[in-house]
């Protein structure tokens, strides 16, 4: 006897998945005759109808993979972030140079047009190019 429309009944009132229901094969006759879920869920206390277990750890666990656009989290390469923490600190530096009226406003933007262009591999570099 086919019992698939059972077994679907089944699924959708517990909320698992086909592979899982297991029928009695001795009470057949009793899950035959249940028409609504309060009936599937009787056959359930009763033993009739079991859920079987999850298999194995990868359906367990896939939820903790799940990434979308807005989780992905990319590391910066290494030479951007060294990149970025030179430039900064060498336009801090001339910087303070200009307020100090140490350079003028024309060196400071051609400096800074240099410092752009990763011509300065250091601080002390720009400062022996400077004096």
């Amino acid at each position: 006897m086919n019992l698939l429309n059972k077994k679907r009944l089944a699924a959708n009132t517990l909320g698992v998945g086909l592979d899982r229901i297991k029928f009695n094969t001795e009470r057949t006759n009793e899950i035959k005759e249940a028409i609504t879920r309060q009936d599937i869920l009787d056959l359930v206390k009763s033993r009739a109808i079991e859920i079987k277990e999850i298999k194995g750890r990868r359906t367990h666990y896939i939820h903790r993979r799940r990434r979308g656009y807005g989780k992905i989290k990319k590391k910066v390469k290494q030479r951007k972030q060294n990149y970025v923490n030179l430039t900064r600190k060498l336009r801090s530096y001339i910087n303070e140079l200009k307020k100090q009226g140490r350079i003028t406003k024309e060196q400071y933007y051609d400096i800074r047009k240099k410092i752009k262009a990763s011509i300065y591999k250091s601080k002390s570099h720009l400062k022996s190019l400077i004096k």
